[in-house]
């Protein structure tokens, strides 16, 4: 077993945001990513435009809340909640919240 300190992770992101890409493997045809990202209170990811990978993400809060505006509808997510992204789908998270909202991503595509 490997084991992984969180604080020796590069970090990447800006202002609003920080991620953690602690795993990065390819698996069969597929690669998977596994990380954590921050969205500070009150801030906007991605600031301009949308969101879009060539991989399904998987995500599950562990702290605060977010609205994910997805397909044209709003949707709030908070701790406790597991989300689906589509690979393609254009999406984006806002933290309207006081506090920042923590999550865990698994990439898979």
């Amino acid at each position: 077993m490997d084991i992984f300190k969180l604080a020796d992770v590069k970090e990447e992101g800006n202002d609003s945001y920080s991620m953690k890409t602690v795993f990065s493997e390819p698996v069969g045809d597929s690669e998977v990513k596994v990380g954590r990202v921050v969205i500070r209170a009150g801030e906007k990811v991605p600031l301009t435009g949308v969101s879009k990978h060539a991989e399904n993400e998987y995500s599950i809060i562990l702290k605060g809340s977010l609205i994910t505006e997805i397909g044209g509808e709003k949707i709030r997510v908070s701790a406790g909640d597991a989300t689906l992204i589509p690979k393609g789908e254009e999406h984006v998270a806002t933290n309207d919240g006081d506090e920042d909202c923590e999550l865990v991503f698994v990439m898979v595509g």
